[in-house]
C-alpha cells in the first residue's frame, strides 16, 4: 500500500462519471489495486453526510435516495482495505495538536493516518493539508 484517499477522491470514485473520475480512473490503473487504501475516517465522513441527507429529506424519494447512498457507502468501503484510527495515528494526530497545526479535526485524523503509515495522501485539499508537517499529499483530479 502506498496511498490513503481522502474523501474527495473517494466521492469521486462513487460518482463513476464526470472527468475528474476519468483522470482519477487512469492514475489508479496505473498502479496495482492493493496500493490503495482508505480510512475509517472517511467512512465517517461519508455515514455523516448521508445521515445528513436523510434528515434533511422533504419526500419519499429523497429518503430512498439517502439510504441508497449510505448503502453504496457501506458496499464500497466492504470490499476495500480500511486503516483504523490507531493508536500510532492518536500519536501522529496528538504531536500535531500540540504543535497547533490549522486542519480541521476529520483532516488532521485522516492527515494522521497517513503519517503514521507513510502513506501518500490524494487528495484535492493540498492548501489544507499541506500545513501538515512530513505529511506528503498529490492531487490526481485537478
Amino acid at each position: 500500500m502506498k496511498y490513503l484517499l481522502d474523501t474527495d477522491h473517494i466521492s469521486f470514485l462513487q460518482r463513476r462519471s464526470g472527468s475528474e473520475f476519468t483522470r482519477l480512473i487512469i492514475r489508479m490503473g496505473q498502479n496495482p489495486p492493493d496500493d490503495f487504501v482508505l480510512s475509517v475516517i472517511s467512512f465517517h465522513e461519508q455515514v455523516l453526510g448521508a445521515h445528513n441527507f436523510i434528515n434533511r429529506a422533504r419526500t419519499n424519494t429523497d429518503t430512498v435516495r439517502g439510504y441508497t447512498l449510505l448503502s453504496e457507502t457501506l458496499q464500497g468501503f466492504a470490499v476495500s482495505p480500511v486503516l483504523p484510527y490507531d493508536t500510532q495515528a492518536i500519536a501522529v494526530f496528538d504531536e500535531l495538536r500540540e504543535q497547533r497545526v490549522r486542519v480541521s479535526t476529520m483532516d488532521l485524523r485522516i492527515a494522521a493516518i497517513a503519517v503514521s503509515r507513510n502513506l501518500v495522501l490524494l487528495t484535492r485539499n493540498v492548501s489544507d493539508f499541506g500545513k501538515v508537517p512530513g505529511l506528503v499529499t498529490e492531487d490526481w483530479i485537478s
